[in-house]
């Protein structure tokens, strides 16, 4: 079941976070938030974008949220988007789940670019693979550009990439944005 995440779930959020921050180069965050600040990423997150888990009997196994492109108006019609699976819960069909919802939901609010910001090795090493490019490839993203050696974790450089998907058409001119917060929760069928 993908549903709305909230303030509680900060701390199962986190638990699958935390393995991702201290033994991956996926997050270039080099420790874990604590539990108040999670709670307050969500709050926040909430207020403007959707924020959303996939729970199954209980328990969380995976989210993905969107946020600001960037802090200036004309880029209202674009979101950057997140994704994070519990590592014991990869290649079952998670992910997927989770971003045709994302998209689903930032459809609705009238967003247009979707773009992912991914770590993408020169060579594949123990704390980062390819195959978050593979994977979003795979959803119908395509490759926008590259920052060499912009990030600095485990004594290593790693390249940034950028990805983009169109989920909706850019008209002229386009339909106002509507916060997260203003959707009815009827509206919204996950």
């Amino acid at each position: 079941m993908i549903r709305i995440a909230a303030k509680e779930d900060a701390k199962a959020l986190l638990d699958i976070y935390r393995y991702y921050v201290e033994h991956t180069a996926i997050t270039f965050e080099y420790e874990t938030p604590t539990i108040e600040e999670f709670e307050k990423r969500i709050e926040n997150t909430l207020k403007k974008y959707p924020y959303l888990v996939e729970e199954e009997n209980g328990k969380i196994y995976g989210y993905a949220y969107a946020g600001a492109f960037k802090e200036r108006a004309a880029y209202d019609w674009s979101v950057e988007t997140t994704i994070y699976v519990d590592k014991d819960a990869r290649g079952k069909g998670i992910g997927k789940k989770l971003y045709n919802a994302l998209e689903k939901v930032l459809a609705m609010q009238h967003i247009i670019n979707v773009d992912a910001c991914i770590t993408y090795p020169e060579q594949e090493d123990e704390y980062v693979t390819k195959n978050s490019v593979q994977y979003h490839t795979h959803l119908g993203y395509h490759m926008v550009g590259t920052f060499y050696k912009s990030g600095y974790k485990f004594g290593r450089w790693y390249d940034m990439v950028w990805m983009e998907k169109y989920i909706g058409k850019h008209e002229q001119p386009p339909k106002e944005v509507i916060p997260f917060s203003e959707l009815r929760q009827k509206e919204i069928e996950l």
